[in-house]
């Protein structure tokens, strides 16, 4: 059996907010960070609206110094970078200052594109014959694995320091990923996390699927609609979640305060197969992860007492619910209360499962399951299979045990982790 791995620090960059304290403020009282964008609107988005951090640009200077933040243009690694070391001091530690590096100390961050307003810079530069102006930092503005080498050398990270990526999957894979390293005894401390870059040129692809709202430009806070009747597709979003993970000898040592243990969980896929494809889910592989996470964890499906699912506010949103009850075996007011923070901060990509998971996360400590928002005509298809009051309308008031977060993304992934309260 491998080592017991808690949750002692946590940051977060998300569009309704910025910090932790401000963060469950708005999760409290169901506070939206989707706004219009009148540079969407210039550009003939249909969807002109999104959920984007308001970083105020003078707290750049506690975590760039002047150097790093000379011709910065890299949203995702701002955003990876804030919540990252806000994570790492919540957690009680400091940066290392010695010659030597963390041994037992890494870093997992993951990304799905970077960069890619510098990149832009980058190209017309280069198309105007100016590449002497691309500056020494291009490089690192725009490989995916920045993000992870920006915070592991600020940090002075000696174990494993990579980025992974596997599009909406990405911030639950890696925290699974960190998991299994100090599960495993390779490592005592891993900040994970997963960032996104913001604007048209991450948002376009989604916008010319068709697959964003196009009706709500007016009403930007009423766009995301997760297991609505009226949802009319997901809002995109950025920003970036950060946990550090560690052994629970660590943390004791350390005297560490600790949010939640991670009991394990599932990464799988369903090989674009059946009814699953580039962006579909399968179904057949959606419950065998939710299945096997649960397994990994020691529990059975009867302990889970909350779900924070991936639910984007498209068609899919019922047949994500169908597949948690087919895998719990659960329905009605049996079913676990279930939510969607992407009614609040949108759907913020790579970023949207370890922005999750600092939500989901603090449920055991604020002793509530957070409400939802946007979803007073919850889908019919969805009320057929489970309770409506199962989908709290409001945060309320619970002492949840055992939550399941899972995400799945494009590329038929999936991953479902399982956190318990902590208890010695």
């Amino acid at each position: 059996m491998g080592r017991r791995v808690v949750v002692t620090g946590m940051g977060v960059c998300a569009p309704n907010a910025v910090g932790l304290k401000d963060f469950i403020k708005a999760l409290h009282e169901g506070k939206s960070g989707i706004r219009r964008h009148s540079k969407l609107e210039e550009l003939n988005f249909g969807c002109q609206v999104a959920g984007e951090p308001l970083i105020k640009d003078n707290i750049l200077n506690d975590y760039f110094n002047p150097l790093q933040l000379r011709g910065l243009n890299a949203t995702g690694i701002v955003y990876g970078v804030v919540a990252g070391i806000d994570a790492w001091s919540d957690a009680g530690l400091v940066k290392n200052s010695s010659h030597k590096p963390s041994w037992e100390a890494g870093v997992i961050f993951g990304t799905g594109i970077l960069g890619v307003d510098k990149f832009r810079e980058s190209i017309h530069l280069v198309d105007e014959k100016q590449v002497r102006r691309l500056g020494s930092t291009t490089v690192l503005q725009t490989m995916a694995s920045g993000i992870s080498a920006y915070l592991g050398g600020m940090l002075g990270c000696g174990n494993q320091v990579t980025t992974n990526s596997s599009a909406c999957t990405t911030g639950t894979e890696g925290v699974l990923m960190a998991y299994e390293r100090i599960s495993g005894g390779k490592a005592d401390i891993m900040l994970t996390g997963s960032c996104s870059d913001s604007g048209p040129y991450i948002w376009g692809g989604f916008d010319a699927m068709r697959i964003l709202p196009r009706t709500y430009n007016g009403n930007p806070v009423k766009a995301s609609r997760p297991m609505s009747a009226s949802a009319k597709g997901f809002v995109p979003g950025s920003g970036a979640g950060a946990l550090v993970l560690e052994s629970l000898e660590s943390a004791q040592k350390r005297g560490a305060k600790i949010y939640a243990e991670v009991l394990g969980g599932e990464i799988n896929s369903g090989g674009q197969r059946a009814e699953g494809s580039m962006t579909a889910p399968n179904s057949e592989a959606v419950q065998r992860c939710i299945n096997k996470a649960i397994s990994n964890a020691g529990l059975i499906a009867d302990d889970i007492d909350a779900v924070n699912g991936h639910l984007t506010a498209t068609a899919k949103d019922v047949v994500e619910i169908k597949n948690w009850s087919a895998a719990l075996e659960r329905k009605g007011s049996d079913f676990p209360y279930i939510n969607s923070f992407k009614s609040m901060i949108g759907h913020c990509l790579a970023a949207a499962g370890s922005i999750e998971c600092v939500g989901t996360i603090l449920q055991f400590q604020e002793q509530v399951i957070f409400g939802n928002v946007n979803c007073e005509d919850i889908h019919p298809g969805i009320s057929d299979v489970i309770s409506e009051y199962r989908i709290p309308q409001r945060t309320m008031s619970y002492n949840p045990k055992y939550i399941a977060k899972a995400s799945f993304g494009f590329g038929d992934v999936n991953a479902c982790v399982i956190f318990s309260a902590y208890n010695d």
